[in-house]
């Protein structure tokens, strides 16, 4: 079993002092990694924000939680990673999907494709970007991006590249990613395209369960080599948890005993989430644990215990 890490997810900040100030928090309260997710509203600029929280540290690990595809290009994506890379001394990790959320394409005129051609070019994009951080150059022609860089882009300070992270709740991007991620993300079902009940509805233990099957199926020989991810939905630290359960269960529309087995959901005393934690990575791997910004407080105590075991 891989030891514990713990990310946390931050979108923005009051100011460039403020968001300084959250990374350094983050760091010195020992999580791995400050994430940024990437949609059109009131977030900032994931790739700006990332290379500030690096300047801002020393240890701290940045990434993107994740970026959408379709929004760059991966030849000009190759490059900023690969500098960010170099100047934060090899600590970047890079989330990247298919890119899901219906408002976000309505908002900035960009169609949104079925989820199996997102999915393919996603995978062209992963190989692109290999490429270019490996030999600094990439001659790939394929259906969705016919690029031929010969030379001159940099390349990142991480060997064999930047780790690169990719997740989902369906079957054919958990395939995608055990073929070609380092970390894979074991995420509720997004088929949607918006936050709705729908996801609720996907956060069974047998969901999960079936994720992390598919994606050992996939992997082959690779598994050992995967980092298990989960970003949670909910995470509550409370002595009250029964009440706390009802309380999410109401609003989210699914029974207190599937939240109450989920994955997806932390929730109870730091004893209670310690153990959880442990169970969860002798049940179905997942060692690297993200929480949000509003959770990052008091989720420290459990950083604190299981960082590193």
């Amino acid at each position: 079993m891989r030891p514990f890490r713990f990310g946390v997810q931050i979108a923005s900040a009051h100011d460039g002092p403020g968001w300084r100030a959250k990374a350094k928090m983050a760091e010195e309260l020992g999580f791995s990694t400050i994430f940024v997710p990437d949609h059109i509203n009131t977030q900032w600029g994931p790739l700006v924000a990332m290379t500030v929280a690096a300047e801002a540290t020393t240890t701290l690990r940045v990434g993107s939680l994740v970026l959408a595809n379709d929004f760059r290009h991966p030849v000009l994506l190759a490059k900023e990673i690969a500098t960010l890379d170099l100047v934060s001394g090899g600590r970047v990790e890079l989330g990247i999907g298919a890119g899901w959320l219906k408002k976000d394409y309505q908002e900035i005129g960009l169609p949104l494709d079925p989820p199996a051609e997102r999915i393919e070019r996603l995978a062209e994009c992963v190989l692109i970007l290999k490429d270019l951080w490996s030999a600094a150059a990439s001659r790939r022609s394929g259906e969705h991006y016919n690029v031929n860089v010969r030379h001159g882009m940099p390349v990142p300070c991480a060997l064999p590249h930047p780790p690169i992270i990719i997740g989902g709740g369906g079957r054919k991007i958990l395939s995608l990613a055990a073929r070609e991620a380092d970390i894979v993300g074991i995420n509720p079902r997004m088929a949607s395209g918006r936050a709705d009940a729908s996801v609720a509805m996907s956060i069974s233990s047998k969901d999960f369960a079936d994720r992390v099957a598919w994606t050992q199926e996939a992997a082959g020989a690779r598994w050992d080599s995967l980092e298990l991810q989960c970003l949670t939905l909910i995470c509550r630290v409370t002595k009250d948890r029964e009440s706390s359960l009802r309380a999410f269960s109401t609003a989210m529309g699914v029974c207190p005993e599937v939240l109450d087995n989920s994955p997806a959901v932390l929730m109870g005393t730091i004893d209670e989430i310690c153990e959880t934690l442990l169970r969860r990575r002798e049940e179905l791997g997942l060692s690297y644990w993200v929480v949000h910004e509003q959770e990052m407080r008091d989720f420290a105590v459990v950083v604190a215990r299981l960082r590193g075991r």
